[in-house]
């Protein structure tokens, strides 16, 4: 508008504008600079809204520039990796747990030569206590070396690449018989600094286990090769540090390296490993860190 009016070839409308609205137009440029110059332009968004133990935080960063640097993201515990889902956004997901401390949590986000620091409040959330009787041969089960190493090493996977997409699948179709976080006794005996991390499918004995969301099998271990506690179990590698593990297989139908589908069967219910009977223990984890599945199969996160 400002450029219609000075281009104008009327001498009057000229002299109007030089004697009588000039200062106003000076004020109105004045004006939309300061809003401009107010926009921010690094803009965060927090997913839920009203978050708990056990959730995934998503935070998702918008910049002005389509070719600005990868915002920094730092949660309460360090910090976490951002990564582009186009239009100039990017995302980290912070995970939560049972062992969490709930309450304020802050987040700070660096980028566009500005920082952002938002507050976040965590709920906190009761979990059941329940007892396991493991029956003798399995009720001194330390594990090996080998399995701790191997399921540690997938677990710290951070693949830039993101292969699921959309609410994660159900992987078994058997009825839920132990929900994510609770805090167990073992024959009597309370676990400490321990949650159930996951969420167990009582399906039958062979029946199928399929992959809740792509990705790629990064980990098979079987109970023959020192895998004692989860038995026969399979890892797969979703991306940008979200990962799923698989145990007490009975049969396992997949290989290290391949590239699996959502609703892909990848084995067999069974109960090998410290199990009571034959049940899919399900674990999903962002960053190492365990986390509650089940709102990726209702939400999910993209």
């Amino acid at each position: 508008m400002l450029g219609w009016l000075f281009q104008g070839t009327n001498p009057w409308l000229k002299q109007q504008v030089k004697t009588k609205t000039a200062p106003v137009l000076g004020l109105t440029v004045s004006v939309l600079l300061a809003l401009a110059n107010s926009v921010q332009a690094l803009q965060v968004q927090v997913k839920p809204e009203n978050p708990q133990l056990g959730d995934t935080l998503s935070v998702v960063i918008s910049t002005d520039a389509s070719n600005s640097a990868t915002p920094t993201v730092i949660s309460p515990d360090g910090p976490v990796p951002a990564f582009p889902i186009g239009g100039n956004r990017y995302r980290a997901m912070i995970p939560t747990t049972p062992l969490t401390q709930a309450g304020r949590w802050e987040i700070r986000v660096e980028g566009e030569g500005e920082t952002r620091n938002i507050a976040v409040w965590v709920s906190d959330r009761e979990f059941p206590t329940q007892s396991i009787w493991l029956p003798p041969g399995k009720d001194d089960i330390e594990g090996t070396d080998l399995e701790f190493d191997r399921v540690d090493e997938f677990k710290k996977l951070v693949t830039p690449e993101k292969f699921w997409n959309g609410a994660f699948l159900r992987p078994n179709d058997g009825p839920i018989t132990t929900i994510y976080g609770v805090r167990r006794y073992y024959n009597g005996v309370f676990a400490d600094d321990y949650y159930h991390r996951g969420v167990d499918y009582a399906g039958p004995e062979g029946s199928p286990v399929m992959a809740p969301a792509a990705g790629r099998i990064a980990l098979v271990g079987r109970e023959s090769e020192g895998f004692e506690i989860h038995g026969n179990v399979v890892g797969i590698d979703h991306g940008q540090g979200l990962t799923s593990l698989y145990l007490h297989l009975s049969r396992i139908d997949v290989k290290e390296g391949d590239m699996v589908q959502a609703g892909q069967v990848i084995g067999a219910v069974g109960t090998t490993g410290a199990s009571t009977g034959p049940h899919l223990h399900w674990g999903l984890y962002v960053h190492g860190q365990s986390i509650d599945p089940v709102p990726w199969r209702y939400e999910g996160v993209e």
